[in-house]
């Protein structure tokens, strides 16, 4: 019974032996796909988060105090320069208009019957003055109850689109109570933060390459179809984030673009001299990037690597590289640290045109 026990044993050990030589040599058949850096020059598309605003976008206030009597617009409409849109109820206001108008009327004939009477020397040249002061100031009133009057018609100052009404018909308003906003949208300024050293990119290569235009992708992730170019750049730096603010316009003749939308805002910047790797050759650990890097042994070694910026299905290397290099392309998740491994190398200028991001 011993001797069946010590012959099971023997049996079981030179089974699992001959596995693990097969696994090994299995393993050591695998070969992998290798390539380098590639340095080129290259453009970069950068992304910025951004606010939409229209090129004017105000609010329409009461100007005097009283009912609201009309109401001659509707939200979300279109309205022309001149278009009335409110009317207050304007009673007391033209019945001031009517009395200044008698006033000065009354004034206006005893000017004239003074002027008369000076002009025959019964009357001195000072009631003469006294009279036309009355006169003048009897028009000065009028004038100021028309306008006046003239406010309890809300006109619409530019051409635009209506918002929401805060108030409704016959609501009594306040001088100075909301009663809608209004849009001018035929141009609109997109506002986007810039970190600092990213503006100062900007600055020094606008000369050389034309990096005023960028293009605006929608929250529907569909790209708009008007170019913008940046005109202005805010004067100070925020201290709590080290941006600065850049402020582009962008036509709107469709209208699609509204006061208040967000977006992203992508501007194409050139690198000379730009390291590429592709992305696949990549993995992260505790959200850093590695590589493994083949030595003249053969050895993988894993490398710790420094994203510049990321393009589709690449990434530009800021550091951890050099264009020597040799890293593991396909089949990085076989690899450990300090293996040992057979490799077939093949130039980056073919495997970057051909390069799709895959998970393996």
């Amino acid at each position: 019974m011993k001797c069946i026990l010590m012959l099971v044993s023997l049996s079981a050990l030179l089974l699992q032996t001959s596995c693990s030589s097969t696994k090994e040599e299995k393993d050591e058949g695998i070969k992998f796909l290798v390539t380098s850096p590639l340095r080129k020059d290259t453009l970069v598309t950068r992304v910025y988060v951004c606010q939409i605003r229209s090129i004017q976008h105000i609010e329409l206030r009461s100007r005097e105090r009283g009912y609201l009597n009309e109401i001659f617009v509707d939200e979300g409409q279109f309205v022309k320069k001149g278009h009335i849109m409110f009317r207050i109820l304007p009673i007391l206001f033209q019945a001031e208009t009517q009395k200044a108008q008698a006033e000065a009327n009354f004034a206006e004939i005893e000017y004239k019957n003074t002027k008369s009477l000076a002009d025959s020397n019964v009357v001195s040249p000072n009631e003469l003055a006294l009279a036309k002061a009355k006169f003048d100031k009897a028009e000065a009133e009028l004038s100021l109850a028309k306008v006046h009057l003239g406010f309890t018609e809300i006109k619409a100052p530019f051409d635009g689109i209506m918002d929401r009404f805060h108030v409704r018909l016959g609501s009594l308003v306040a001088e100075g109570d909301l009663l809608t906003t209004l849009s001018d949208n035929s141009r609109m300024w997109v506002y986007f933060n810039v970190p600092e050293a990213e503006y100062l990119d900007y600055k020094t290569k606008t000369r050389e390459v034309n990096m005023s235009k960028v293009k605006l992708r929608m929250a529907n992730d569909q790209m708009f179809d008007y170019t913008g170019v940046v005109e202005t750049i805010e004067a100070d730096f925020n201290n709590e984030t080290g941006n600065i603010a850049f402020r582009a316009t962008f036509s709107n003749p469709k209208g699609l673009l509204r006061h208040g939308e967000t977006g992203n805002i992508e501007m194409t910047v050139p690198l000379k001299n730009a390291l590429i790797i592709p992305q696949k050759a990549t993995f992260e650990i505790l959200e850093k990037k590695y590589v493994f890097v083949v030595d003249k042994n053969n050895v993988a070694n894993q490398r710790e690597i420094i994203i510049q910026a990321e393009m589709p299905d690449l990434y530009i290397i800021k550091d951890g590289l050099s264009e020597n290099d040799r890293i593991v392309l396909e089949g990085i998740r076989k690899v450990r640290d300090k293996d040992r491994i057979e490799y077939a190398y093949q130039d980056p200028k073919q495997v970057i045109p051909h390069l799709k991001v895959y998970v393996e």
